[in-house]
């Protein structure tokens, strides 16, 4: 699985650190009391990272002793001692000179002065800027560097358990050390905690992995295909083309307008956009095409290889030898010339769809009577995820993006920003999503000019509509500062799964600087051109990241609408009448675009009843003689059994009705 739980490459501020939760406190304190636990067992132990993160909490560390999980019992003793002890999270603000002092006599992360240095709480402190405080935090005897914030007592801290043990390279860098990581939660008091792993114990009954193989609904052929790249099967299409339609019709409803672009771009399109270089790393390699006006010099020098060749063979012959200075020159300024990317173009596989749009919203004259205009595009963008970070369909190397942009003037984007939302809160609605928030991101002034665009009024001004929509349209909200796009505010959707798991699914972006880099402009009232405003939006994000959810969400028992097999028709016997009559029922479901299928074999029907419902067949028409007779049905529903037999016209009718209305 990702691990979304790395120290970010950004500092934290003190105000960030400042707005911790009392949850985040709790687990940032159990850190700090599992630290003084393993130093008590094993003394030696050097101390890197412990924060607080998703789920709970860990500690990176250095010891001649490999911590297993059956190290785990005696680390957790320790751990209630120190918080049996109620000892005081004391605060001690210090001098530079007396940290660094301090953790050279290794006093810091550890219980007393040791022989050998601190060093990773050296290193820690050379990366406190000047002028910004330095403090400790002390329980007991144990002491380390640490901005807090805490709970008063360690006997604050409510039920906690270790988890896991892991491997992590100091700062996320493969040339820096590698140390142990051991991971823990807590969380307020016991029952809290039960509840947490039993909700991973279903996550786990649940896993899209697990139910995606057991369904048939995608693989992942890392030998000829390769890792992060999803092959969806038949079962798993029909969810895909299901959620396109949806997609579709509800756009087309709202005024969209759809387009198409291809999965290759000239490296000036990135370059252009911004993306390259700050984006480079998250894309593939680039791939060097010979243009036709390289052509005629390929074959320039391909001939002038050849001439140079004859000329030295020549000169063997004749007795009067080779100089090898002539062949190294020759050889030197041939590779030269035709090394890859010298005469070639330089094209990059897509990893986002927005800059062909913007080609797209640029290939014809707009005037203020075409905004706003709304393109929209499943496009498939490809992003070279790191191989340790790929994790089924939640982290891939390909994906299909509900993606489109909106192109507005500034008087039209409160309307168009609203509408976005709307269209969110339906599919919430239509997918049962009772429980959700939106993360309004926005920038900070450090990082004007090197994290996002030097545009300090449009930043406030743009920040400053978002905020006055999602206000005004009472959306479920939290702003959190610096964790903006390059190139404006943006808000990340989470949502909340049937078992309570949270998962970022889509998001919603403003951007107010891209369009003028590719010169984007319509011609207003007034007769002058404007650069429009962009709204970027994917509420659907992925197919790969939310059919994942949704397998977990739905534990693949989809609605009848999303279900790969919708109906499954049964007979009990195989008579010609009776399978004559499935069979007319079969043809009619198909002819409403029902994804059915049939079982008129002799098997006995509890069989066949057992396999459809072990398929997750959302529908099963059971049909014997008697049903036949009177024109009916039996309808069993997966998971709910049987509802009864029911005239045959009615039945298909509902079936079609259901779809149609996607009902829950």
């Amino acid at each position: 699985m990702p691990d979304e739980n790395e120290p970010s490459k950004e500092r934290k501020t003190l105000d960030d650190r400042a707005k911790m939760t009392e949850l985040e406190r709790i687990r940032h304190s159990c850190a700090h009391v599992m630290a003084t636990a393993i130093l008590r067992l094993w003394p030696d132990a050097q101390f890197a990272y412990g924060p607080p993160v998703e789920n709970g909490f860990y500690y990176d560390l250095e010891s001649s002793h490999r911590i297993s999980p059956e190290d785990f019992p005696k680390i957790e003793e320790e751990m209630k001692k120190e918080i049996k002890a109620n000892n005081v999270f004391e605060k001690m603000v210090v001098t530079r000179e007396q940290a660094l002092d301090d953790a050279r006599k290794g006093r810091l992360g550890s219980l007393a002065e040791r022989e050998v240095p601190s060093k990773f709480k050296l290193d820690l402190l050379n990366q406190i800027p000047e002028g910004e405080a330095i403090s400790y935090f002390k329980n007991g005897d144990f002491i380390d560097l640490c901005a807090g914030p805490h709970v008063m007592r360690t006997g604050n801290i409510g039920a906690f358990r270790l988890t896991s043990v892991a491997s992590a390279y100091y700062k996320g860098d493969e040339k820096n050390p590698q140390l142990q990581r051991i991971y823990g939660t807590a969380f307020k008091n016991k029952t809290a905690l039960e509840e947490y792993f039993k909700m991973l114990e279903e996550a786990k009954r649940r896993d899209h992995r697990k139910i995606g193989a057991e369904m048939g609904l995608f693989a992942i052929d890392t030998e000829y295909v390769g890792p992060g790249l999803p092959l969806w099967l038949p079962k798993g299409t029909a969810i895909v083309e299901e959620l396109e339609k949806l997609a579709k019709d509800t756009e087309f409803a709202a005024g969209y307008v759809r387009v198409k672009t291809p999965h290759i771009a000239r490296e000036k399109m990135y370059l252009t956009s911004g993306h390259l270089p700050y984006y480079a790393e998250s894309m593939f390699p680039p791939m060097v095409l010979m243009e036709e006006k390289d052509e005629a010099e390929r074959e320039r020098l391909f001939r002038e290889r050849i001439q140079k060749t004859i000329a030295m063979e020549e000169k063997d012959e004749r007795g009067e030898g080779t100089d090898k200075d002539d062949v190294e020159v020759l050889s030197h300024r041939i590779s030269s010339t035709l090394r890859e990317g010298e005469l070639g173009e330089r094209y990059y596989l897509k990893a986002m769809n927005c800059p062909h749009h913007h080609r797209i919203f640029a290939a014809e004259p707009k005037s203020y009577r075409d905004l706003p205009l709304r393109l929209a595009e499943y496009g498939t963008c490809y992003r070279y995820e790191q191989s340790g970070e790929l994790f089924g369909l939640m982290r891939v190397r390909s994906l299909n993006m509900n993606d489109a942009h909106i192109y507005c003037t500034e008087g039209q984007f409160a309307d168009e920003f609203k509408a976005v939302n709307d269209m969110y809160l339906k599919y919430f609605k239509i997918f049962g999503l009772a429980q959700y928030q939106m993360r309004f991101s926005t920038h900070s002034k450090e990082g004007l000019g090197k994290k996002y665009v030097n545009e300090p009024e449009l930043w406030l001004k743009t920040e400053d509509m978002v905020r006055k929509v999602l206000i005004e349209s009472g959306i479920n909200y939290v702003e959190v500062a610096n964790e903006a796009a390059f190139y404006g505010p943006k808000i990340d959707v989470q949502v909340w799964s049937a078992i309570g798991r949270e998962f970022t699914i889509a998001t919603n972006q403003v951007d107010f600087a891209v369009p003028a880099k590719f010169g984007l402009t319509y011609r207003d009232r007034d007769n002058t051109d404007k650069t429009p405003l962009c709204i970027h939006r994917a509420p659907l994000g992925t197919h790969e990241r939310f059919i994942g959810f949704l397998i977990e969400h739905y534990a693949g028992n989809f609605p009848l609408w999303l279900a790969p097999e919708q109906v499954r028709v049964l007979t009990i016997g195989e008579e010609e009448p009776l399978v004559n009559y499935a069979k007319a029922i079969v043809t009619e479901l198909r002819a409403n675009m029902v994804r059915v299928d049939a079982d008129f074999s002799s098997n006995k029907i509890n069989g066949k009843i057992q396999e459809a419902e072990q398929a997750k067949v959302h529908t099963m028409l059971v049909i014997g003689g008697r049903d036949m007779e009177g024109g009916n049905v039996s309808v069993r529903l997966h998971g709910k059994g049987n509802v009864g037999a029911k005239p045959k016209g009615e039945v298909i009718a509902d079936i079609v009705a259901s779809i149609k209305e996607r009902r829950a």
